[in-house]
Parts: C-alpha cells; structure tokens; sequence
C-alpha cells in the first residue's frame, strides 16, 4: 500500500529551499533561517525525509578535481521493448559507475544515459566494453559535450 504524503506548506518550502542552498546546514541555523524553533523544525524535516520530499544527502563532487571532466550523451536503441528486456536493461545499466543518468525515451531510440569519464579514450573503453554488452542493446548514438554550461542538479 503506497504511503499518502501530507501536503506541504511555505514553512516546508522554505526548509526545502534552504537545504537545496546548503545540505549541511546545522538545525539551529536552518530553523533561524524558516523562522521556527529547532523542535518543530526537526519535526517538520523528519516528516519531509519520511514522507520522501527529502530522499538523500549527498556531496556534491568538482569533476575536474575528480579528473572526470569529459561529458558524453550516448543514445541507446533496444531490440527487444518488451516489459523483461526492459527490466534487465535497468537492472545492468545500474551497475555502470560511469552512467550518471540514464532515462527512458519516447523517441526514436529508448534511452538517453549522462557518461562521465575522464576522455573520450576512456569513453570509448566503457561504450564499447561496458554500454554495448548491456541486455537487448541494439545500437548506440554518441554526443560528446564540448562545454557545459548549466549543471545545477534539480532546481525548483
């Protein structure tokens, strides 16, 4: 039985907004920040991360520090759509440390993966080796990335 999430209000947005700006930002601040006392805030936080409005922290990594600067976009065409060609795709494709995204198009092909890699020699390694092998990969499409300009992650 799926869990029904409480609606949420300006206060909520507000702790939402502040912990987009800073994930790390301590409780006493956060609650000055929204205007409340720390026990309702952590309240309401504990609610937002139950309620899964709030599913993870996480650090946000410099990729040029990581040596992982190279972007490249790799469309992805089945020869099987059927509902356990598409399982065992998700499944495998989950496992590619590489993949940094990987959604399901209505297009002409049937996924769209983010690759982060180091360059294109290493890109090549992992299209080729890892991308290619994946269940039911029927063909692949690459656009490198020549210059990012808006990464933000989820923005409201």
């Amino acid at each position: 039985m799926e869990e029904k999430n409480s609606e949420i209000d300006r206060i909520d947005n507000r702790i939402i907004d502040a912990l987009v700006e800073n994930g790390r930002i301590s409780i006493t601040e956060l609650s000055e920040k929204v205007g409340l006392s720390k026990t309702p805030c952590q309240l309401r936080l504990k609610r937002l991360m139950n309620e899964g409005y709030i599913t993870g922290f996480r650090a946000v990594l410099n990729p040029a520090k990581m040596g992982l600067e190279h972007i490249a976009f790799a469309e992805v065409k089945l020869s099987d759509t059927r509902e356990e060609a598409l399982r065992a795709f998700n499944a495998a494709v989950k496992k590619i440390r590489e993949v940094e995204e990987c959604h399901m198009i209505a297009s002409s092909f049937d996924y769209l993966l983010k690759v982060r890699t180091s360059d294109i020699k290493r890109y090549r390694i992992v299209l080729g080796e890892k991308i290619s092998a994946l269940p039911y990969v029927e063909s692949t499409s690459t656009f490198v990335v020549m210059q990012n300009v808006v990464d933000s992650g989820f923005r409201r």
